[in-house]
């Protein structure tokens, strides 16, 4: 199933005849220079500072000019990069980018875009945004910002996303082509606070049964979800599914209260501690909203740092049923410091350790080593994904939550429940079309190409009911994906029918309304979330 790289073997071979030249290279071209008394004097001072020293020698005396504030940064991220994995430098130019999805919040014109050849195609508008307001609808391509074209030249997702992007109060023209319409529509939007969300959806699949699905750990995920248990509680909820697959985590607060919403007062959700940090010690408090009835959470590979420290807090404490795959293994705390030019340093500074004393950090070596990495891909060559057995854990690092259940450390949170990736000849058609993106780019021009007969449902349970992937459009996308270059298989096609199909419909339903239409369309084919509902049935 997986090609082992042969070319792999013989690169340590490689690295060391490179080395081995490096110095006779070096020991050929390198020429003594005078010896410069002043920075001699200042090496042999107590105040020697030897990357500062070593940049100002640079800059005094290089051959070429340089640019002194990307030698500096070059440092900078030298050093964190042989401290560990997560420690990293943020540029000022980055900072906003990688901290407006942590805010809740950020200035923008309120839509939401997608890069499809070459062209920015709005899928949605923010209800109540500036482009809501003025006018600007889900369809329209975006050509010109401030009289600059943007189609048709390869621009990047964030490039486009700091032309919209800015400062509330602030006015930006774009150049809208629509459908139908001959001549470019302009718009002058004023930007303004937009707000973002983690909740993606919190609904009621069945009756008594609630789903949340949390994507990420910001500043409002402790308020969206409290806000979603009491909705859920008032149609009813008496069982839970919280799905945080790949979620990737965020601030540390955030898990802390949301473990905090299923765990009685008193409970221990998670200390932390370093070589200078003290140890922290988080309890569950009286606030929670589904401090009773059964609980699934749903993890995988690919969620990580506070989706860990909630699935642990939860699985120590025996609140809850974890279901999927192992999970990341990320159990690094980051402290962020502002620096003067805008840029920040996000500092390892403790670990995190569950109720147990996990600490659910892999292991690394190295810092930002390559092996650290390429971990998850090992765990797929060493059929992990495939098989339960194949987990490689530290025996010595087990413990025992108080109902008695055995849980590991070392290395992610391993399930209750563990679902596989399945392994089937049959599912090669399926997985070529995924991994060329073929069914999201079918949906959206489907969608495009059919939005006035969509927009004609009065609501998505309406869409819900009425819309169908016919024979005539699965056949359609037969086509498109050939026409793609994957040619089509006849077995293949017959096996994954059920599954394209429903995901083609939850994809044009996203198109149209969003997370909120996406996933309970998709759950119904989504085999760890049918497991969830399974487990549940079995605790009546």
């Amino acid at each position: 199933m997986y090609n082992n790289k042969r070319f792999s073997v013989y690169l340590p071979i490689a690295f060391a005849l490179v080395l081995i030249a490096g110095f006779f290279l070096g020991a050929t071209l390198v020429r003594v220079s005078p010896i410069n008394e002043t920075l001699l004097q200042g090496l042999k001072s107590r105040n020697y500072d030897p990357v500062n020293d070593v940049i100002s020698y640079i800059k005094q005396d290089y051959v070429d000019s340089v640019d002194v504030d990307a030698l500096s940064r070059s440092a900078i991220e030298g050093i964190l990069a042989d401290l560990d994995p997560h420690s990293q430098y943020i540029s000022a130019e980055e900072f906003n980018e990688v901290n407006d999805p942590l805010l809740g919040n950020f200035d923008g014109i309120g839509v939401q875009f997608r890069l499809e050849k070459d062209t920015v195609y709005i899928i949605n508008t923010i209800p109540g945004g500036p482009s809501a307001k003025a006018g600007v609808m889900a369809g329209d391509r975006i050509v010109k910002v401030e009289g600059k074209n943007i189609a048709g030249i390869k621009i990047a997702t964030n490039d486009v996303m700091k032309l919209l992007k800015g400062e509330r109060g602030t006015k930006v023209n774009v150049s809208i082509l629509r459908r139908g319409v001959k001549e470019l529509l302009k718009f002058e939007l004023t930007r303004d606070v937009i707000p973002t969300y983690s909740v993606d959806i919190a609904f009621m699949p069945e009756p008594g049964t609630g789903y949340i699905k949390v994507s990420k750990f910001s500043a409002t995920t402790a308020e969206e979800l409290s806000q979603a248990l009491i909705t859920l509680k008032s149609k009813g909820l008496n069982n839970l599914i919280l799905d945080l697959r790949g979620n990737s985590g965020g601030y540390l607060q955030a898990a802390i209260d949301v473990a905090d919403e299923f765990l009685t007062a008193g409970k221990l959700i998670v200390y932390t501690e370093g070589l200078n940090r003290p140890k922290q010690i988080a309890n569950a408090t009286e606030k929670g909203h589904f401090e009773k009835g059964r609980l699934m959470v749903l993890i995988d590979e690919g969620s990580a740092s506070s989706s860990e420290i909630v699935a642990g807090a939860l699985q120590d404490n025996d609140r809850a049923t974890i279901i999927g795959r192992r999970s990341f293994g990320k159990g690094l705390v980051q402290e962020q410091l502002g620096l003067p030019d805008g840029s920040a340093i996000r500092l390892t500074v403790a670990r995190y350790y569950t109720p147990t004393g996990r600490s659910i950090q892999k292991p690394y070596k190295n810092g930002h080593a390559r092996e650290y990495q390429e971990e998850l891909y090992d765990r797929m060559v060493h059929g992990e994904m495939e098989s339960q057995d194949s987990v490689r854990f530290n025996d010595s690092l087990k413990y025992t939550t108080p109902g008695g259940k055995t849980v590991y450390g070392g290395g992610g949170i391993m399930p209750d429940v563990y679902m596989p990736v399945e392994k089937n000849d049959k599912y090669h058609y399926y997985n070529a079309i995924m991994n060329k993106g073929l069914l999201y780019q079918f949906a959206f021009e489907y969608t495009d190409n059919n939005r006035k007969m969509l927009n004609a449902y009065k609501d998505f349970e309406d869409f819900n009911r009425q819309f169908a992937v016919t024979p005539a459009v699965y056949q359609s996308f037969i086509d498109f994906a050939a026409k793609n270059e994957v040619k089509p298989d006849p077995v293949g096609i017959a096996f994954s029918k059920d599954e394209i199909a429903n995901l083609l419909k939850a994809l044009v339903a996203r198109n149209i309304y969003d997370e909120k239409g996406f996933y309970p369309v998709f759950l119904r084919t989504d085999k760890t979330y049918l497991k969830a509902v399974e487990e549940m049935k079995k605790k009546n």
